[in-house]
């Protein structure tokens, strides 16, 4: 936008939170992960008294044994007999793998207690010794710990001494999982096996006894043992192969950089890949046979080098391996991981089919790589010191990869669209009494289940910042703590002769919950601050910079301030937060308001585009808060009749879909139906003519009948290629949503039989579009089966079904019905979508007691947060329903 936009009525004022050269802003994402967690068996505690008094505290391993490195050889069996001297007691014995490993550390505190953390493992050997004298030092005991610490531990015969190097070898034998937890596996094309062992937080321990945490780095020796003619890959380049009878091979690894626990991957599978050399690392991009084949992997592979490219450019730090591989995987529980030198995808994240496809999928696709890109800088080689500050990784993964991803590909403008789906996102969550702080104390994240709770909207990303070169590279194969992190933007502050104190300004961010709603009245110049949320009050105080139009600075260290500045002169409005480069909200008197929306409706590119999308959000989200009328939200949508741009839309849908779920079971339903078509006609008719729908935004109505019409032709044609890739997916759920069995079956039959990951998503959705209750409770319970519905897709399959006015109660019903089995992947997911359109009593007292009577493992913050939301949501209806339906139709042209 021009600066002439806005100079030409008043002034622009942009409020940037905590701009202290080094720092722009704070911004979010969200990626949702979750672990599963399962029972150790009891041991009894140990009888003696070592030297080290009593267990570890807080559940975190003592810092007296510092590891080294490990030597880890793994062989997993799939689908076989079991070799001799595996324990019968595995459950399932066709899926079962067996290791040994070496560790070598070196003392620091003397002890006579070794713990590791081990989980599900049968562990047996334990060969000690000093790797100086060679002396063997006996392992009296191995007991594992009856609680969440996951401990091992081993009572010595003699102490160890500080100075003292030592190695310890175990053997152990584990089951693979068939949950995408450890190692698992997922079959592919008749039940074609292919084992995939994605660690990630605290599941290295389900796969070979270790010091699993963050801050314990260690290089990695590694040696696999799979089946000729399988590949198999890891966290390093392969130094080589040897044939070991004729049915197995032992393929070796050369070590790898200095590394978490949490970073450990290999895979073994018949996958295939193309190699696309950047310099001197050798991209290998790895998938399904036929994906390879047919180049879906191409643009990944493309893509991947460029990204490289510019985060070695600007970090002017090389990427630290020889060799990146990535593979997509069938079945994977997150989106992507990180690992080092073997990035794991699921494959709808990696593939893409040209002409089948859509544009936002790609955006998807070169998004995700960035992010996970970003973290070979980011978290592999600076990591976090402990979970509790997890954001030291993603915030910075998050805001590289916008950066990434717009160099690449500059005209998805993703840098402008992440204020839509990750800055709105967040604040949502953000304004929730039960929302964390980006850094909490470290004593209240300690159990997996804490740990799982800490990768949520908040901690992905409520901070974005300009990096320090130095904070890298001093850093290298180390972990870090905010502080390390506050010195050097401080250094950067005081060489630019600044006077901000940053570890003040940041922990204000960083150690309490929320963020601030910034109101300014332009008729005396009094801005105030204070903490936003829906239903409750708080003294939180945050520090802000703010600055107007480049002229006038001040840090807003108190709740109240006032300048002259922002007093608007001659009726002009004023508008801040610019480009939305702040994590805070902006009220203005009532006054200002219209002045905005009357420039909006008059002339909307006098505001800048992404204000124009932010304008929306603020308004309806202070109405939810009761900070602002709920008419003048809705009035902040009627300029819309002449806007064409994405943001603005996509902020409104967003919005207005709260609306729809408060009221799309009542009487306001149709009149707010009728609203959204007039103000989409322009827009459809726009993109009908100009583009040929090839690039519409969604489409918040989906009643249009004219293209209702083109979406029925195309959805029965044969060739369903004819149908333009990014209408797909609208076009497959209107087509069901309007049919009945007959069209049910046929995208059911389409879903078994592409092969195609965009494809095959476009078609699960759709399945959950019919208004027939008794079709949606067929595919509910299809859900159960995994060769129906890949457990990775159980959560955002069942939340597709809520999403349907139809299908809530289904859905609700199902998951309690079903909790155990469901919630393996994604429970928070699950029930953040199953409750969002909760706004009764009866449906608040129904999730109170789901929340007395299951095991809600890692959705336990979820389901505060849905209770907490629901009764918000009551409230607001009772108190809005009447005054929302007299606007509608009041706005609606009065037919004759």
């Amino acid at each position: 936008m021009p600066k002439e936009a806005f100079t030409s009525k008043a002034i622009a004022i942009t409020l940037v939170v905590l701009t202290i050269s080094a720092i722009a802003g704070i911004i979010t994402m969200t990626i949702l992960f979750e672990v599963q967690t399962s029972n150790l068996n009891m041991t009894a505690r140990p009888t003696w008294v070592p030297t080290t008094p009593g267990p570890p505290p807080d559940m975190r391993l003592p810092k007296n044994l510092i590891p080294d490195s490990y030597e880890i050889s793994i062989q997993p069996f799939l689908h076989i007999e079991l070799p001799e001297g595996i324990n019968g007691s595995i459950t399932n014995q066709s899926l079962v793998f067996t290791g040994n490993s070496t560790v070598y550390f070196h003392c620091v505190k003397r002890t006579n207690t070794i713990y590791l953390q081990s989980k599900n493992l049968e562990v047996f050997g334990g060969l000690l010794m000093n790797t100086k004298t060679r002396e063997m030092i006996k392992v009296l005991k191995m007991m594992h710990h009856n609680d969440q610490s996951d401990f091992l531990e081993m009572p010595l015969d003699n102490a160890l001494e500080v100075g003292g190097n030592y190695s310890l070898y175990l053997s152990f034998t584990g089951e693979i999982s068939e949950n995408l937890e450890a190692l698992f596996v997922s079959t592919y094309q008749e039940g074609d096996p292919a084992t995939e062992d994605d660690t990630g937080r605290q599941s290295a321990r389900r796969v070979f006894p270790c010091f699993d945490e963050p801050d314990f780095k260690a290089v990695f020796h590694v040696t696999i043992v799979h089946r000729i003619g399988t590949t198999v890959l890891g966290n390093a380049a392969k130094k080589g192969s040897q044939t070991i009878d004729d049915e197995w091979e032992m393929t070796e690894f050369f070590p790898t950089k200095k590394m978490s626990t949490y970073l450990f991957a290999f895979t073994v599978s018949d996958f295939t890949s193309i190699s696309t050399p950047y310099d001197n690392v050798e991209i290998n991009t790895y998938a399904r046979p036929e994906a390879t084949a047919a180049h879906y992997s191409q643009y990944a592979a493309t893509v991947t080098g460029d990204i490289l490219r510019f985060y070695e450019g600007f970090f002017e730090i090389s990427y630290q391996q020889n060799s990146l591989d990535q593979i997509a995987l069938p079945d994977l529980e997150v989106a992507a991981m990180e690992n080092w030198g073997l990035i794991t995808y699921q494959e709808g994240n990696l593939l893409f089919e040209e002409g089948v496809s859509s544009l936002l999928h790609k955006e998807q696709i070169v998004t995700i790589i960035a992010h996970e890109l970003a973290h070979q800088w980011f978290g592999n080689l600076v990591t976090m010191n402990w979970w509790n500050n997890i954001w030291l990784n993603e915030g910075f993964a998050t805001y590289m990869s916008f950066l990434a991803a717009d160099s690449v590909e500059p005209t998805f403008k993703i840098k402008e669209l992440s204020i839509l789906f990750n800055l709105h996102s967040a604040f949502e969550q953000d304004s929730l009494v039960s929302s964390h702080p980006l850094s909490p104390p470290a004593k209240d994240v300690q159990t997996t289940l804490e740990i799982d709770q800490m990768f949520d909207v908040i901690t992905y990303c409520k901070v974005k910042s300009q990096i320090t070169l130095r904070y890298l590279s001093d850093f290298m194969f180390q972990n870090t703590e905010p502080s390390d992190l506050w010195r050097y933007l401080q250094k950067a502050v005081d060489d630019d002769n600044g006077n901000a104190k940053v570890a003040e300004v940041m922990d204000s961010w960083t150690k309490q919950i929320g963020y601030p709603v910034v109101t300014i009245n332009t008729n005396n110049g009094v801005i105030n601050q204070k903490h936003f949320l829906f239903n409750d009050s708080s003294e939180s105080r945050y520090v802000l910079n703010g600055h107007c139009s480049g002229q006038f600075s001040v840090w807003l260290t108190a709740p109240n301030w006032q300048s002259s500045v922002f007093v608007s002169k001659d009726g002009e409005w004023l508008l801040a937060n610019i480009n939305c480069t702040g994590y805070y909200r902006v009220n203005y008197n009532l006054e200002n308001w219209q002045r905005l929306l009357n420039q909006l409706e008059t002339d909307q590119s006098m505001i800048p585009l992404m204000n124009r999308g932010q304008l929306i959000d603020d308004a309806f989200n202070l109405a939810r808060a009761k900070l602002v009328d709920v008419t003048l939200a809705l009035n902040s949508t009627r300029f819309l009749q002449n806007e064409t741009e994405y943001i603005p839309w996509e902020s409104a849908v967003r919005n207005l879909e709260y609306f729809v779920l408060m009221f799309d079971r009542s009487e306001v339903f149709g009149p707010m139906q009728e609203y959204l078509q007039i103000q989409v006609t322009n827009l459809y008719n726009h993109y009908k003519n100009e583009t040929g729908f090839t690039k519409i935004p969604r489409d918040p109505t989906s009643h249009n009948q004219e293209n209702l019409k083109m979406r029925f032709s195309c959805f029965r044609e044969v060739n369903v290629t004819s149908i333009i890739p990014n209408l797909r997916s609208v076009i497959y759920c209107q087509a069901v949503a309007a049919g009945g069995k007959k069209e049910w079956e046929f995208a059911w039959k389409m879903y078994q039989t592409t092969s195609d990951t965009s494809e095959k998503d476009h078609l699960r959705k759709a399945l959950s579009c019919t208004k027939k209750t008794w079709l949606l409770n067929r595919y509910l319970e299809y859900t159960l089966d995994p060769e129906k519905i890949r457990l990775m897709d159980v959560a955002s399959s069942i939340t597709d079904v809520a999403r349907n006015v139809a299908g809530q109660a289904l859905a609700w019903n199902f998951i309690r019905a079903h909790w155990d089995y469901v919630s393996q992947d994604g429970g928070p997911y699950l029930i953040n979508e199953v409750t969002k359109r909760f706004s009764n009593q009866f449906e608040l007292e129904e999730l109170e007691r789901f929340r007395t009577d299951y095991d809600l493992g890692p959705a336990a913050r979820a389901v505060d947060q849905a209770i907490e939301q629901t009764r918000v949501n009551i409230e607001w209806v009772k108190e809005h329903k009447d005054i929302v339906l007299n606007w509608f139709e009041d706005v609606i042209p009065r037919r004759v």
